[in-house]
């Protein structure tokens, strides 16, 4: 079957498991069916290790300075937890837009490179923890198994398992084999190391950074640990930590009903004036109007 008939397909299949503007979680180990009738305003976020395959529309992802545009056909691969901004561009009610994500479980990629092995040529040094490329028809054939077990649910145990693995064994053999390693990769190496450098910062963002102490914790030197975070995530030590304290300001008005002073203070901000600034960079306007438009579209 080409390319187009898989994707038909899983289209069918996702009209027929999800509802207008729904997502449908499929009960194995955080797979899920997205769904969009129309197009949305974007999305703030921190994404974890992913695969996100666009079978119907269009969706972009911004991870810090850089844009991945994706289509039907193509996934997008998140190998680190990263914040970012998505969107759905192209949907409408007569073509959805929909989306199968597969949290990538590291658990099962270990178990699959003990008994594969490293594949050959990987080196994940210097490479984006984001990418989009076209799916090949091995990955659209284990994905549409995949979502077809929505119908069989007494295959879930036995089968779920394998076609994830199967998913993932094309996805470390491909072009995102070496993101994948990111996931895997011994401490003592400088890709592993920045994994271990975000994870640090995620629990302390909200104390003062200081690169050289986050340099020594890792085991690298200042300017190494610049040039591989950035060339790892699009972002400096400096931006990623100011990404995770507003994203987390903004999680705090939201769900807590904290106001800006105090959610400025309590993510590590010392000027009310520095976080409003950064905070309408990011989010297109200051929090107290960000925080009642994100309410109303809620509502």
């Amino acid at each position: 079957m080409a390319i187009t008939g898989r994707l038909q397909e899983l289209s069918a299949l996702f009209a027929r498991f999800t509802e207008q503007d729904r997502d449908r979680p499929l009960d194995f180990g955080g797979v899920r069916l997205y769904r969009r009738d129309t197009q949305t305003l974007p999305q703030h976020y921190e994404c974890g290790p992913g695969f996100s395959l666009v079978i119907q529309g269009a969706k972009r992802l911004t991870a810090g300075t850089e844009r991945f545009d994706y289509a039907a056909g193509q996934y997008l691969l998140t190998s680190l937890h990263l914040p970012v901004v998505t969107q759905v561009t192209t949907a409408s009610p007569e073509a959805p837009h929909f989306c199968l994500f597969i949290p990538i479980d590291t658990e099962a990629m270990g178990e699959l490179l003990a008994r594969i092995g490293t594949p050959p040529g990987l080196d994940a040094d210097g490479m984006r923890s984001v990418a989009v490329n076209p799916a090949t028809p091995d990955l659209l054939d284990a994905a549409t198994r995949l979502v077809r077990l929505a119908d069989r649910p007494q295959d879930i145990p036995a089968l779920a398992p394998l076609f994830r693995q199967e998913i993932l064994y094309h996805l470390l053999t491909g072009p995102d084999g070496p993101r994948l390693l990111h996931l895997a990769l011994s401490a003592g190496h400088h890709a592993g190391r920045i994994p271990r450098a975000m994870a640090w910062m995620r629990t302390h963002f909200a104390e003062a950074l200081r690169v050289e102490m986050l340099a020594e914790h890792v085991g690298m030197s200042v300017s190494s640990l610049h040039h591989h975070f950035k060339a790892v995530t699009a972002m400096t030590p400096i931006q990623f930590q100011k990404q995770l304290r507003l994203h987390e300001a903004r999680r705090l008005m939201l769900m807590e009903n904290l106001d800006a002073g105090t959610a400025a203070l309590r993510v590590g901000y010392q000027s009310p004036s520095q976080f409003s600034r950064d905070y309408s960079r990011l989010y297109g306007a200051p929090p107290a109007r960000d925080v009642e438009r994100v309410r109303q579209a809620a509502a």
